[in-house]
């Protein structure tokens, strides 16, 4: 029924004029069938079937097959999509995190918002909303409670970690806006700024970032995009803009419809067009991001530092639905200054792919993976279909899955050198014990030092370990699991036998020891200690500087930018 409802609900209920009259009978046609077919399962089935819950199912299961970035938001629905797209939202100003025991806690309270003033601390158990128990609720259900119109007001109850009697916060909603610059400072001589994603205003954010900076005396300028996923293309051209002179385009789009196709130019005078330049860009860096980082490489303004970018080159629109619905779908293409387009996936090609595989159980041939080459302004070959390749590439040490730097904590970016490790099961970050014992240093310690000054002592790691091991923390090692795939298929294949005593002296080699694994990533870990003390007294402004501390993609932008005949040679000046 899947599949049926898949093809029946592509059509669309308005032909467009250019279309053929094959495809004007086809949708006709379809549709048609649809509804009948619906029909006659409502009126026949065995079992009453609820509409939305049906339909939705083939809604989904469409888009799902077109990409990732069509998406359909019901009117219950409709504030994610407001907040995706503005940043803004009504409600506390907090992320909110279920622990393993299914209750759910404050994890990240956002700086000058309701939940920072009232006083709310990571840790503290969301008991109750007015008089509705959130036993059994999940973080959506709990956070579409928390979020409302500003100025409602509601009684939180929280359970705070140590204490015996549960706390009530009178809470005022307001409008929330994250902020998308959590961070500015001086590294070195460089201005640095951390950009986590393309909300309204960001561009003008950033000017003040950088006026500031330089004021402060920043005779170079980094701008970190890594972990950011994109927003506002608008935004995205505003922020070139400051580094490039007016009626320069920047973008590009091109679509099916004629109102898809547009070009974006500089509308402004330019901020700085000789200050040095470096972005930093990781695989997390996507869309929006990819223009502002592309489109200074393609016109040899800024050196691109890290490592290759996701390749997100599809712009995405939103179709008012009826009963207040929203249809987000992509319309476009983006090509950049050079004339690339840096989408990486061609979503027609495998969904033909798919079918043919449907069809025949044939995969298809691997293709050509040559790239066509463009060329910047001053004439460096650039390719496309792969995202944005730095002009300086840095590798970066890989990290094992006991450790989690906080890379996706709201949004707000990846500030280790490890954000490429993103698909990696972060066992510990995700574990309750980081957060207990976060807590219990917290409660522990009024005051903190500035963050620069700050560092995890030898006693406080050995009370994390000792924490860790009391909890019975478990994590799935990749090596066990290998091991045991591979002992499977050797007695599927009749070798186990043979094999069975080197098979027991590796396993006895690979014999879990927590112990021995704490101290292996010590340095890691003492990192991912930091980062969660510094978030309960800095907020994200905290946790920023802490994870960029000793930063290889800082300390790579930072030596080119010092080397004036190097940073010229690599844009080709």
């Amino acid at each position: 029924m899947k599949k049926t409802l898949l093809v029946l609900l592509a059509i669309v209920a308005m032909t467009p004029t250019w279309a053929q009259p094959e495809h004007s009978f086809s949708v006709a046609k379809n549709l048609d069938i649809f509804n009948t077919l619906y029909r006659q399962l409502d009126i026949f089935y065995v079992d009453t079937l609820e509409a939305e819950k049906v339909l939705r199912v083939g809604i989904d299961a469409m888009l799902e097959e077109l990409d990732p970035y069509t998406v359909y938001y019901p009117e219950e629905n409709m504030s994610e999509l407001k907040m995706m797209t503005t940043g803004k939202y009504g409600g506390i100003g907090s992320i909110i995190h279920m622990r393993k025991d299914s209750t759910v806690i404050i994890s990240e309270p956002y700086p000058d918002m309701p939940a920072a003033e009232a006083g709310l601390q990571v840790g503290d158990v969301l008991l109750k909303i007015d008089d509705k128990d959130l036993k059994g609720l999940n973080t959506n259900e709990v956070s579409e409670m928390l979020r409302g119109e500003p100025g409602t007001t509601f009684v939180l109850r929280i359970q705070r970690p140590g204490e015996k009697k549960p706390r009530d916060f009178k809470m005022t909603r307001r409008s929330i806006k994250k902020a998308a610059i959590p961070y500015t400072g001086i590294i070195g001589d460089a201005g640095y700024i951390s950009l986590t994603e393309f909300t309204e205003g960001c561009a003008k954010d950033v000017r003040k970032a950088i006026i500031t900076l330089k004021e402060k005396g920043a005779k170079s300028i980094i701008l970190d995009l890594r972990f950011n996923g994109g927003g506002l293309l608008n935004e995205a051209v505003d922020i070139v803009n400051l580094f490039v002179p007016k009626d320069m385009k920047i973008v590009e789009t091109k679509g099916k419809m004629l109102a898809a196709n547009y070009a974006y130019t500089t509308h402004n005078e330019p901020l700085d067009l000789d200050i040095p330049l470096a972005i930093l860009v990781d695989g997390n860096t996507a869309s929006a991001s990819e223009i502002v980082s592309g489109a200074l490489q393609d016109l040899d303004r800024a050196i691109v530092v890290g490592t290759e970018t996701y390749g997100k080159g599809l712009v995405q629109s939103s179709r008012e639905l009826p009963y207040n619905g929203s249809l987000k779908l992509t319309t476009a293409k983006y090509y950049i200054p050079s004339g690339r387009c840096i989408q990486r996936v061609d979503y027609k090609q495998l969904r033909e792919d798919a079918e043919i595989y449907r069809n025949t159980g044939k995969r298809a041939e691997k293709r050509d993976s040559l790239k066509n080459i463009f060329h910047t302004a001053g004439g460096r070959e650039v390719t496309e279909g792969s995202g944005i390749k730095p002009d300086v590439a840095v590798k970066h040490d890989s990290l094992t899955n006991i450790v989690f730097y906080p890379i996706a904590i709201s949004s707000m970016g990846s500030y280790s050198t490890l954000s490429q490790h993103a698909n990696i099961i972060f066992y510990l970050y995700n574990d309750d014990v980081l957060t207990d014992w976060g807590t219990k240093y917290f409660q522990k310690h009024p005051t903190l030092p500035a963050v620069k000054d700050f560092t995890i002592t030898d006693a406080d790691f050995e009370e994390f370990k000792q924490m860790v091991k009391d909890s019975g923390f478990k994590y799935d090692r990749v090596s066990e699991k290998r091991l045991k795939d591979l002992q499977e298929s050797a007695k599927f294949e009749g070798y186990y036998d043979d094999a069975k005593a080197e098979f027991e002296a590796l396993e006895k080699k690979l014999t879990h020891n927590l112990d021995h694994e704490l101290n292996r990533k010590q340095n890691d870990i003492r990192k991912l200690m930091a980062i969660e003390v510094a978030k309960r007294y800095y907020y994200q402004a905290g946790m920023v500087e802490e994870a960029i501390k000793d930063d290889e993609d800082i300390s790579a932008a930072i030596r080119v930018l010092n080397t004036p005949n190097e940073y010229k040679q690599i844009l080709g000046k």
